[in-house]
C-alpha cells in the first residue's frame, strides 16, 4: 500500500489516504476519516512500520519507507495499464491576496501505484506517458489553498456572504474573518463556539485538472482537492508615498475547446472558443491584510476567438492560411451558446471588442467581421434593448498604418466608454470626498452601486483573429482606464486619469507584456511579435529585428511542434481516453470528433432559436446569473462548521506562522517588482510620486543600470509554456498574431528601458558615458548659485535673529503681556496635539496611568520580574494548549 499522509499548514491536524497496489488497473482508495494529531499521527506511523517488519524486532530493516513528499495532488490517470498519481513537489510563491499565497507549480512527480508483481505491461504504455508529460505543469499552472482561483474576486467576496442569510435561524451574529481552505466567510452559532463557513464548487471551465480529480472527487475528504488552473499570475508593488498597493494580474485560461494556435479556431459545438481567457486585475491596499477590513477592487476582461465554425488549413504551408467557414450556421446557435454562458457569468452588458480588418484587397479577415455581425444582430432581436450585445467594430490595422491616427487615443476613447457601461468591482463604499467634491466622469459610471461597494456588470470580449498582439494592447488600454478608476475608488488619487510614461503605467505595462507573452506562447508558439510601444511608435530600432524573429519563431511552432503539443492537451485534459480496441491518440486523422460531441451523438434537447438564453438569466439582469441567490445556486454551496478558536480559521496564525521559526528565505521568497525601486528615477529632487510624468530616459532600470537583476527577477515569472524563454528581457512568454503591417518611423526613439548615453555636439560625433559627478540640477531639481543674492542673505540673518530671541525668551517674559496688548495680534493656534509646539522644543504627551503600568510590567519581565497570572490568563492558555495538543 501507499499511504499518503497531509497536514494543515500549522501541522497540527493530518488526514491519512490509503491506496491499494494490488489492483493491476482499477483505483482502490481508502480514505481514513479520523482527523489526527500530530502525536497520533507518529503512533500510527510506528505501528505500520513495525508490523510491515520483514522479522519482529531487527533494526536493520524498515518497513516504511518515505517515498515522496509534496506539496498537493494533481490528480490521478490511467491510460492502458495501471493509475498514476501526479504530485506537486516543488512550488513558487507568486502572488499574494488578502493573506492567501497563490502558488505555480515548479516540478512534479509522476508515480506508478500498482506493484511490480501485479503489472501487465502494454507496448503503447510509454509512448502515451510520454504525450501526457509533454505538458510542463511547470510552466504557467498555479493553484491556492485557500483561494478559489476559477472564480474571480467578485464572486468570492461577495456571492459567499449572499447565503448566509439562510442560516440566520441557527446563527445571529456575522463573522467577519474566517479562512478555511474552501471558505471566505462564516458565522458564529448564538452563544456557541461553532463557526459555520460556506465553501462553494469551483467553476470548471477553468480547472485543468477536473478529469485527473474525476476517480476521486466523490471518494474522499475536499480537503485533497487541490484545483489548479492555467494562465498566468503576476503581482507588483506600487508604493505611494511609503503606501503599498498591490497590482495582480490574473490570466485563466479556458480548458475546453484548449489547443494551439491554427488547430484551434472559432468554437466548438457547445459554445466554447479557442483562446479563451478571463483576465481579472485586483487592486488592494498591502497595509490591510483583511478581506472585511481592507480595501480590495477588481476588474475582469475576456479575450477568445470569434465564437463561429471556422478554421485555416495548415497543409498549404502559407503564412496566413485562407479563412474558411465550416458551417452555415444561420440561427447563431453557437454564438447563442457563447454568450450564454457569458451572460450566466458576468451579466450585461456583454461588450465586443472586434479588431479584425475590415478593409482588405483579398477577403480574408473580412470574413468573420460579416458573419460576427449578423449573429450579434440576429441574437439581439430578441434581448430587451437594454441588455443587448454592444458590438464596436475597429480596424486596428488600418489605424496603425495611418501616420495621421494616434492608435492609442482611439483605443483609450473606448476603453472609457467600455468602463464606464461595465462598472468595476470594489468592496467598500465612496469615500466621503467623492461624495462632497464628485468627478464628473465618476457620476457616470455604471455597473451596480450596492451598500458595501460597486459591482461589475457586464464584461468587455475583445478578439481579433489570434486574440495576441492587438487584443493584448487593446485590454491593457482598457486595463490602465480601469486601474485609473481603482485608484480613484480608493482615494489614492484625485482624478480618475492615468498618463503615459508615469511610474505607476509603466509598471502596469510591464506586468500587460508579461501577461501578453506568456499567453502568447501558449497558444502561437512564440512571444508578443507587436507590443504597446510599437503602437505607440516609441520602440527602438532593435525591436524590429526581435519582431522578425518572433515571426519565424511563431511560423515554425505553428508548422511543426502544434500537432505534438494539440495530442499532448487533448490527453492531459481527458478530451481523448486511451482504451484496448480504441484507434490510438496518434492514429487519429483529426480531433474533430473529440471536440464537438454532436458529431457522435444526436442531443435529446434542442435550443430555442428565439429564447436562446438559460432560464432565469434575464430576469436578474444586469446582475450575473451565478451571482444571485437562488437555489440553484445555493446547491453549489455547502456548509462547513468549525470551533471558533481552530487555527485553521486565524488568519494571523495561518499567515505570519508564529508558532515556528521563521526562515528569511521563505518569509521573503516573492521578490515582486517594485515601483520605487524599478522604475522611480533616482535623482533626490525628483518628485516621489508615481502618478508624475518622466521623460523617457527617466527611469530606475537606466539610472542605476541593474537591468540585469531585473532581468533575472522576470524571467523567474515569466516562464516559457513549451519553449525555453529567449535570453532578452522584451520577449518572455507569449505569441502573436497580428499580421497588420505596422509603420516602424522613430527608430530613433529611446527606448523606455535602455541605457541612456549622451551624444556630444562638439562635431567629432563621439559618445561619452553619463558623467559620474551629478549637477546640482540633476540632484536637487534646482540650479544652486555660487553666491546667494543679498535681498536672500538679509531674509536668512532676520530669520536666524528671529530664532534665537524665541529661544532666549523664558515663560515668565511670555506673561508680561498684558492679554488686551494682544487683541489686535493674530493668535495662530499650532496645528499640533501638543500644547506648546515651536521649531525648538515640544511638550511630550501625557500617558494615562494604565499605559504606564504595562510600561513598567514590560520593562521588569524584560529583567526576569514576571507579573503573577491572572484567572483570565490561565483559561486563555488553557484554551490555547486544548485546541493545539488535544
Amino acid at each position: 500500500r501507499y499511504f499518503l499522509v497531509g497536514s494543515n499548514p500549522a501541522e497540527t491536524k493530518y488526514r491519512v489516504l490509503k491506496i491499494d497496489r494490488t489492483e493491476p488497473k482499477d483505483l482502490v482508495i481508502i480514505d481514513d476519516k479520523h482527523v489526527y494529531t500530530q502525536q497520533e499521527v507518529r503512533e500510527l506511523l510506528g505501528r505500520l512500520d513495525l508490523g510491515n517488519r520483514t522479522k519482529m524486532g531487527q533494526k536493520g530493516s524498515s518497513g516504511l519507507s518515505r517515498a515522496v513528499s509534496a506539496f498537493g495532488i494533481v490528480g490521478f490517470v490511467r491510460f492502458l495499464e495501471g493509475y498514476y498519481i501526479v504530485l506537486i513537489t516543488k512550488r513558487r510563491k507568486m502572488a499574494d491576496i488578502g493573506g492567501h499565497a497563490i502558488y505555480k507549480i515548479e516540478d512534479t512527480n509522476m508515480i506508478y501505484i500498482p506493484n511490480d508483481s501485479v503489472r501487465v505491461s502494454h507496448p503503447d504504455e510509454a509512448r502515451y506517458l510520454r504525450i501526457f508529460q509533454n505538458v510542463d505543469l511547470s510552466s504557467n499552472f498555479y493553484f491556492s489553498y485557500s483561494y478559489d482561483l476559477s472564480h474571480s474576486l467578485q464572486y468570492n467576496l461577495t456571492v459567499l456572504r449572499m447565503p448566509l442569510e439562510t442560516l440566520k435561524t441557527e446563527t445571529t451574529q456575522t463573522r467577519q474573518e474566517s479562512f478555511d481552505i474552501f471558505e471566505d466567510e462564516g458565522l458564529s452559532t448564538q452563544g456557541g463556539n461553532g463557526v459555520f463557513g460556506i465553501c462553494s464548487k469551483p467553476y470548471e471551465k477553468y480547472v485543468w485538472n477536473a478529469k485527473l480529480l474525476e476517480a476521486v472527487r466523490d471518494a474522499v475528504h475536499r480537503d485533497w482537492l487541490l484545483y489548479i488552473i492555467h494562465g498566468f499570475c503576476g503581482q507588483s508593488k506600487l508604493l505611494i508615498y511609503g503606501r503599498p498597493i498591490y497590482v495582480t494580474l490574473i490570466a485563466r485560461r479556458s480548458s475546453k475547446f484548449a489547443g494551439t494556435r491554427f488547430l484551434k479556431r472559432g468554437s466548438n459545438c457547445e459554445g466554447d472558443v479557442a483562446n479563451e481567457v478571463e483576465t481579472e486585475q485586483i487592486l488592494y491596499d498591502a497595509s490591510v491584510m483583511s478581506f472585511s477590513a481592507g480595501s480590495y477592487s477588481s476588474y475582469v476582461q475576456v479575450r477568445g476567438s470569434v465564437p463561429l465554425y471556422w478554421s485555416q488549413d495548415i497543409s498549404t504551408m502559407m503564412p496566413k492560411p485562407p479563412i474558411t467557414l465550416d458551417q452555415a450556421d444561420p440561427y447563431a446557435h453557437v454564438a447563442a451558446l457563447h454568450f450564454d454562458q457569458m451572460l450566466q457569468r458576468f451579466g450585461s452588458p456583454i461588450i465586443i471588442l472586434n479588431l479584425v480588418k475590415e478593409r482588405e484587397k483579398r477577403k480574408h479577415e473580412r470574413i468573420l467581421s460579416e458573419e460576427l455581425v449578423a449573429a450579434v444582430t440576429y441574437l439581439n432581436q430578441f434581448l430587451p434593448p437594454e441588455h443587448a450585445i454592444i458590438y464596436i467594430p475597429w480596424d486596428m490595422a488600418k489605424y496603425t498604418k495611418s501616420k495621421l491616427c494616434n492608435v492609442l487615443d482611439r483605443l483609450n476613447v473606448i476603453a472609457e466608454s467600455v468602463v464606464k457601461k461595465t462598472g468595476f468591482f470594489v468592496n467598500r463604499p465612496d469615500s466621503y470626498c467623492s461624495i462632497l467634491r464628485p468627478d464628473e466622469k465618476w457620476n457616470e459610471l455604471g455597473g451596480c452601486v450596492i451598500s458595501t461597494g460597486r459591482l461589475q456588470t457586464g464584461v468587455l470580449r475583445t478578439n481579433c483573429v489570434d486574440c495576441l498582439d492587438r487584443t493584448n494592447t487593446a485590454q491593457f488600454m482598457v486595463g490602465k482606464c480601469a486601474l485609473a478608476y481603482q485608484l480613484y475608488s480608493l482615494g489614492l488619487i484625485d482624478k480618475p486619469n492615468l498618463q503615459f510614461d508615469t511610474d505607476a503605467v509603466r509598471l502596469f505595462e510591464e506586468l500587460y507584456e508579461d501577461h501578453g507573452d506568456t499567453l502568447s506562447l501558449q497558444y502561437g508558439g512564440s512571444q508578443l511579435v507587436h507590443r504597446v510601444k510599437t503602437y505607440r511608435k516609441i520602440a527602438p530600432w532593435t525591436q524590429h529585428s526581435k519582431d522578425i524573429m518572433q515571426t519565424l519563431s511563431r511560423y515554425y511552432s505553428n508548422a511543426f511542434s502544434d500537432a505534438d503539443r494539440q495530442d499532448s492537451i487533448n490527453l492531459f485534459l481527458g478530451v481523448f481516453k486511451p482504451a484496448e480496441g480504441k484507434p490510438h491518440l496518434w492514429e487519429l486523422p483529426t480531433d474533430f470528433y473529440l471536440h464537438h460531441k454532436n458529431t457522435l451523438s444526436l442531443s435529446q434537447t434542442r435550443q430555442s432559436y428565439t429564447y436562446w438564453w438559460t432560464t432565469g438569466v434575464l430576469k436578474h439582469l444586469p446582475l450575473p446569473f451565478d451571482e444571485v441567490t437562488c437555489a440553484e445556486n445555493r446547491r453549489k454551496l455547502t456548509v462547513k462548521k468549525f470551533h471558533k478558536y481552530e487555527e485553521e480559521i486565524d488568519i494571523h496564525n495561518e499567515f505570519f506562522r508564529p508558532y515556528e521559526l521563521s526562515s528569511f528565505d521563505e518569509t521573503f521568497c516573492l521578490a515582486m517588482t517594485n515601483s520605487t525601486r524599478d522604475f522611480m528615477p533616482k535623482n533626490v529632487g525628483i518628485d516621489p510620486s508615481p502618478f508624475t510624468v518622466r521623460k523617457p530616459d527617466e527611469t530606475g532600470k537606466s539610472v542605476l543600470g541593474n537591468k540585469n537583476n531585473r532581468e533575472e527577477a522576470v524571467l523567474q515569472r515569466k516562464t516559457a509554456a513549451s519553449a525555453p524563454p529567449p535570453p532578452s528581457e522584451e520577449a518572455v512568454s507569449s505569441s502573436s498574431e497580428d499580421d497588420s503591417g505596422t509603420d516602424k518611423e522613430d527608430e530613433g526613439a529611446v527606448s523606455q528601458r535602455s541605457t541612456p548615453v549622451k551624444v556630444t555636439d562638439a562635431g567629432d560625433n563621439t559618445k561619452i558615458t553619463e558623467n559620474v559627478v551629478q549637477s546640482t540640477k540633476d540632484v536637487y531639481g534646482v540650479n544652486l548659485s555660487d553666491i546667494p543674492s543679498e535681498g536672500d542673505l538679509a531674509i536668512y540673518a532676520r530669520f536666524v535673529q528671529l530664532g534665537q530671541s524665541q529661544h532666549k525668551q523664558d515663560k515668565g517674559s511670555q506673561q508680561f503681556y498684558s492679554k488686551h496688548t494682544l487683541d489686535k495680534v493674530i493668535n495662530l493656534i499650532p496645528i499640533s496635539s501638543f500644547s506648546q509646539d515651536n521649531i525648538y522644543e515640544v511638550q511630550p504627551p501625557r500617558a494615562d496611568r494604565k499605559s504606564i503600568e504595562i510600561f513598567h510590567a514590560h520593562i521588569q519581565a524584560g529583567r526576569g520580574n514576571m507579573q503573577p497570572l491572572g484567572r483570565d490568563d490561565f483559561l486563555m492558555y488553557r484554551e490555547y494548549i486544548r485546541n493545539r495538543y488535544m
